[in-house]
């Protein structure tokens, strides 16, 4: 009995000097993105080639739109050949659409691409900046508390945002 309590006193405080020896600190990558002036330049340029693209894709759509609108005031006087050629029109028409929305904006469409080239360059600096801290202030865990993580509470001086802005060279 006193070799199991031996024991299990030696596992438990080898356990709580493992978890007390862990160093962390906590960031928040949103801030620090926020403060980097060619994310924001990076973010404007991509929100002004979304927007030029939406309204690209808004125009062809308000042309469906009217196909539609004419194509219902005449199909009543429409042959039933007719009808089936504007059908047909209307179809690849409206899969047209469909297809530029999904090239612009679709999953690895035009926009992914563009956010890769002008922000995965500064995420990237980001990352680096916060692994040479890590590295150099010998840090366990950083977490980010932007997004993804809920953090219920982080005690101020444990985030070095700041930190990491000056390993960047980002004036606050």
């Amino acid at each position: 009995m006193k070799k199991l309590l031996l024991f299990c006193s030696i596992i438990l405080t080898t356990a709580f000097a493992t978890v007390s020896a862990q160093r962390y600190a906590i960031i928040d990558t949103r801030y620090i993105l926020d403060k980097i002036p060619d994310y924001k330049q990076a973010q404007t340029t991509l929100d002004a080639t979304a927007q030029t693209w939406q309204k690209e894709i808004d125009a062809k759509q308000e042309v469906l739109n009217k196909m539609y609108r004419d194509f219902d005031a005449e199909k009543v006087m429409l042959t039933e050949e007719l009808i089936k050629k504007r059908e047909d029109e209307l179809f690849n028409k409206e899969k047209e659409v469909r297809d530029l929305q999904k090239k612009r904006f679709g999953y690895e469409g035009d926009l992914f691409k563009e956010r890769q080239r002008l922000i995965k360059p500064i995420q990237d600096r980001v990352y680096n900046a916060v692994q040479k801290l890590a590295a150099e202030r010998s840090y366990d865990f950083i977490l980010d508390k932007s997004e993804g993580i809920t953090v219920i509470f982080a005690d101020p001086k444990l985030d070095k945002s700041e930190d990491v802005l000056k390993v960047l060279g980002v004036k606050s």
